[in-house]
């Protein structure tokens, strides 16, 4: 599949397709396991042919823009994105929140970014019903680092995830009826949250900024829900797959983005959690080449009359 952007230029399905450190299992969440060297999973992006990466975990990559861009340079990569967790329900947290909101998007614009992915978190990263007032102070606070974001010429995406404050059905829809920003359509995260992802990408095409390709097994992701599995445990029971090999409506997630007008890019994640440094040629990126594998072979399936153009 192909589009047409404004000066003519075809850009392929798969020529937007960007990495999530996380497929490498590059996680900020204490424990979670090794964390693979910023080399080792750049080069191993670049290797499978993707063309950018999101910024992955805090630290991982320098604070320094001018470092950041030599190191993803280095490998034919850009940054696109970053996953920011913010505090937004409690007024006493807002103004660190919204300077740390600054930082981030100070750092994500002078790396060349587009796209500042907010979760709504609460300190210790557990999900719970907020109440009606702290629901008033989530809105107001991504309405405020929708500003902070605009004035670098950045776009936010909220992203619902598990753990988090916005991470089931009736969250997400609060977001989409009281607010105006827009969305990282996660199509693993939402599928475990309840939603479900091919009705939201046909229901909320224009509110969708940023997409998180992830495939999940639904015999899984219920356990996980009920409370059965924490996330780490789900990661390693195989929650996440390949793409086309668990249980999501990928091909018509992307079909209704595509019908949309949707240009924006499509990171490829499945969450890992290692227990030790893999050999070479081996470990997450064998995933990982099967999700490039499962992309390239959709963009060939899908006609050009499948995109509606004018």
């Amino acid at each position: 599949m192909c589009l047409f952007v404004g000066d003519n230029r075809r850009v392929s399905l798969v020529d937007r397709a960007a990495g999530g450190p996380i497929s490498w299992g590059v996680c900020e969440v204490p424990g979670w396991g090794t964390q693979l060297s910023v080399d080792r999973v750049l080069g191993e992006m670049r290797d499978v042919g993707l063309r950018a990466t999101e910024l992955g975990a805090a630290g991982w990559l320098p604070d320094d823009p001018a470092k950041v861009r030599e190191i993803v340079g280095r490998y034919g990569l850009q940054v696109v994105a970053a996953f920011v967790p913010l505090v937004l329900h409690d007024p006493a947290q807002r103004a660190a929140t919204l300077k740390y909101a600054e930082e981030t998007a100070d750092l994500l614009s002078n790396v060349g970014a587009t796209t500042f992915v907010t979760a709504v978190v609460s300190n210790d990263w557990k999900h719970f019903a907020l109440s009606a007032e702290q629901w008033k102070h989530v809105f107001s606070g991504l309405e405020a680092v929708d500003g902070i974001v605009g004035a670098r010429g950045l776009q936010q995406a909220v992203h619902p995830h598990v753990d988090t404050l916005v991470e089931r059905n009736d969250e997400v829809e609060l977001v989409v009826q009281n607010t105006a920003v827009r969305f990282c359509l996660d199509t693993g995260h939402l599928a475990i949250g309840g939603t479900d992802p091919l009705e939201f990408a046909e229901a909320h095409a224009s509110r969708v900024g940023h997409v998180h390709l992830k495939d999940v097994r639904l015999d899984v992701a219920a356990r996980l829900r009920s409370g059965d599995l924490s996330l780490m445990q789900a990661v390693q029971a195989g929650v996440f797959t390949p793409l086309g090999q668990g249980d999501v409506a990928l091909e018509g997630v992307v079909v209704a983005l595509e019908n949309s007008g949707y240009e924006g890019w499509y990171v490829l994640e499945q969450d890992v959690a290692l227990s030790g440094e893999p050999q070479a040629g081996g470990g997450p990126v064998i995933g990982v080449r099967a999700s490039v594998d499962y992309l390239r072979a959709l963009a060939s399936k899908l006609a050009p009359s499948d995109r509606v153009t004018n």
